[in-house]
């Protein structure tokens, strides 16, 4: 069974790539290479780690959405909420006024 293609990379991702081909095979030198290139010695050696420990695939844009979200929300609160709004047309403060006669 063969393994499925992977999408072409990004332009991000081709810009770090070539950020670090560049340092291995142009200047060998890490900090003229960023400078050239307008980034911080940091954002490429997070990137050299990803393409060390994953290849290519670890050069790709990663999202910035956080894993969990402790304040958010709960669903049961939001669903009242849309409920209240669609089929009484509440705003805010009737919302609220509401929850004050429910307690």
């Amino acid at each position: 069974m063969s393994t499925p293609p992977n999408p072409p990379l990004d332009r991000e991702a081709k810009r770090r790539l070539a950020v670090i081909r560049h340092v291995e095979e142009v200047s060998g030198n890490v900090a003229l290479t960023c400078r050239y290139y307008g980034i911080s010695r940091q954002a490429y050696y997070i990137w050299y780690r990803r393409y060390q420990a994953e290849g290519i695939e670890g050069l790709r844009t990663r999202s910035k959405r956080p894993k969990t979200s402790p304040n958010a929300t709960h669903a049961e609160v939001v669903q009242k909420i849309i409920y209240l709004r669609q089929n009484y047309h509440f705003g805010p403060e009737k919302m609220v006024a509401s929850q004050m006669r429910c307690k």
